[in-house]
């Protein structure tokens, strides 16, 4: 029993000590021996011995060298090099690109575009900068493609400005082994400070102007309904201003054929004034007259 559980103990540590020390120093000497390396996702290994590209490797995936160099693979390592390349898309964008427009405008435009690596070996021999070479090559397009341009177009049409700037870049990217992707012209602006300050204060007497004719359009509407309506009460109250004695003396007319009410009827109207009068009205006890004399002297 002692001797299973020696045996178990010893196997498990020559495991551990297997897996962690010997396996990677292997892989390691093999690997630096030229047996095989591992090409990562996204990225491109170029081999190059005594100045000469021997291999390009671009699936993922482990690889076994002799395969694919030949005997190049146990020499590549030690006397020449190994160039490992990122093939992702990749993004730039320019801000503020001088151009001037058809009417003499100082206009800045912001491009924004996507490139990639199409050809590893162009990329790593044909130019020692392909990435700022493309960067120029795209700032100096939009310069020559879109400068002259009329104001109008070029606040508007970015989409043909966009296609235009690729089409004149896209050929020589590709000599590099740079590829361009898309292109988009993102942002138009003014470049002159007091032209912007011109174009604001233009902008505010405008908004004043069409604010100040809004209110006296709104004005004048209200002027002109007050006017017609003024207008109409004043012929009604003029009608009825007219007509008013013929009914008040009809009315009286035929109160006027009776007695009895003609005379109940004036009574009232006279009381009604008496009541609605400011005079004062004093009554005195009969058989009084010193008081009524009194009162009067007062």
């Amino acid at each position: 029993m002692e001797v299973e559980v020696i045996s178990f103990f010893a196997g498990a540590a020559i495991s551990f000590f297997g897996m962690w020390f010997v396996m990677p120093i292997s892989l390691w000497f093999l690997r630096h021996l030229g047996f095989y390396t591992t090409v990562e996702e996204g990225t491109c290994q170029v081999y190059i011995l005594f100045g000469r590209v021997v291999g390009v490797l671009r699936e993922p995936g482990l690889v076994f060298l002799p395969l694919k160099l030949g005997p190049s693979a146990f020499l590549v390592n030690w006397l020449g090099s190994r160039r490992v390349l990122d093939m992702r898309l990749d993004q730039q964008y320019l801000r503020s690109v001088p151009v001037n427009s058809e009417e003499g405008a100082p206009m800045g435009v912001g491009i924004w575009y996507e490139m990639y690596i199409s050809d590893p070996v162009a990329y790593l021999f044909k130019n020692a900068d392909p990435r700022g070479s493309l960067s120029a090559n795209v700032s100096n397009a939009v310069v020559r493609s879109l400068s002259n341009m009329p104001l109008e177009d070029m606040l508007v049409n970015r989409h043909a400005m966009s296609r235009t700037v690729r089409e004149e870049v896209s050929p020589r990217s590709s000599e590099w082994g740079y590829k361009l992707g898309s292109v988009y012209i993102r942002k138009v602006h003014f470049r002159d400070v007091g032209m912007i300050q011109q174009i604001e204060a233009k902008v505010v007497n405008r908004l004043r102007q069409v604010t100040s004719a809004i209110k006296q359009d709104g004005a004048n509407q209200v002027n002109i309904i007050t006017g017609t309506a003024e207008r109409q009460a004043a012929v009604e109250f003029a009608k009825a201003a007219a007509i008013r004695p013929r009914i008040v003396g009809e009315a009286m007319q035929k109160i006027s054929a009776d007695s009895e009410v003609a005379s109940a009827l004036f009574e009232i109207l006279e009381t009604q004034n008496i009541l609605d009068g400011k005079g004062q009205l004093t009554l005195i006890p009969p058989n009084r007259e010193l008081l009524k004399q009194l009162l009067a002297a007062g």
